[in-house]
């Protein structure tokens, strides 16, 4: 059994927020850190504080600070309609390479995973999605899990070195995903190169671009039908994965990300998301990434990833 108490470091006591109110507890509150709790625990919460991915993909440095600052937030909310036991186990050690750091990681996700635990992720680059789907595909199998990119880029990229632009590049090439359980959403075709669409497209990728989810009445609504129908074809074990990359919620909601967009999910429509993943018996992992807060302004964007780990400790 992996020790991950050892591979990772214990959060900061200075993070779990209280106004020190009976009749107005917080997240900072209720949330356990003592590894006496972890057994006990439904959600874990694990920071992975790197950016070295981004670098390598000439993305703006400064999402290894995004755990501490999407966890300031977190711990101000209240906990209404939280019934669940949450875990906050800190962060990976982070490695002198990346290599190094996701294999850490790895160690680290797989023997939550194989706990029983539900698990939220915070980014750091988006290629923590790497270590992160390997850890499903050895725990649960690699033909049995979904995996959903919500996105507005495909991060398959063909790269020298693995970056934030290449993790399902390497999940779909090591036979670690199925191309018919992976979805693309939320994509901006302006941000895609033709090749890597045309890719995904050969392989059998499901493809719900933004334009697509902005044709039905809600912004879930195109990816919701077209899972039901994947689960149709599975048996109900089918475990899921979702990867929430903050660039594809537009500037004016999250401006503190690694690559800013005019376009993209409004901060509603992306509640909608996270909301439906969080709703879902066999979500198993739910990723946040490029959330940057060197560029955000009044706390917006490590604001909304906090709302979102909200409804993924409440399931509504």
């Amino acid at each position: 059994m992996t020790n991950i108490f050892k591979l990772t470091s214990r959060p900061d006591e200075a993070l779990f927020y209280s106004r020190g109110d009976k009749n107005d507890p917080r997240m900072g509150d209720v949330v356990r850190r003592d590894p006496k709790y972890y057994e006990t625990a439904d959600i874990v919460i694990l920071g992975c504080p790197q950016d070295e991915g981004v670098r390598r993909n000439n993305g703006r440095a400064g999402a290894a600070d995004a755990p501490k600052k999407i966890r300031e937030q977190f711990y101000k909310l209240t906990s209404f309609n939280v019934k669940k036991r949450i875990f906050d186990l800190g962060d990976v050690v982070i490695g002198s390479t990346l290599e190094e750091t996701h294999d850490t990681h790895l160690d680290v996700v797989k023997q939550i995973l194989a706990d029983g635990k539900r698990l939220i992720v915070l980014g750091g680059g988006n290629d923590v999605s790497y270590p992160d789907g390997r850890a499903m595909s050895e725990v649960f199998g690699a033909d049995s899990w979904l995996a959903v990119n919500v996105d507005a880029h495909l991060d398959v990229r063909i790269a020298e070195e693995r970056n934030s632009g290449t993790p399902y590049r390497q999940l779909l090439e090591e036979n670690l995903l199925r191309p018919n359980a992976f979805y693309e959403v939320g994509f901006q075709t302006h941000f895609c190169s033709p090749i890597y669409y045309d890719y995904i497209r050969d392989l059998g990728v499901h493809r719900v671009s933004l334009e697509l989810l902005r044709s039905r009445f809600g912004a879930d609504d195109e990816l919701r039908e077209q899972i039901k129908q994947n689960f149709i074809n599975h048996s109900s074990s089918v475990s899921t994965f979702f990867g929430f990359d903050l660039d594809a919620v537009r500037s004016s909601d999250a401006p503190g990300v690694s690559a800013p967009s005019p376009l993209g999910l409004r901060a509603g429509e992306f509640i909608q998301i996270v909301k439906y993943a969080a709703s879902l018996a066999n979500t198993k992992l739910v990723e946040f990434s490029e959330v940057n807060p060197r560029f955000d302004i009044d706390d917006r964007t490590t604001k909304l990833v906090a709302i979102g780990m909200h409804r993924v400790c409440t399931g509504t």
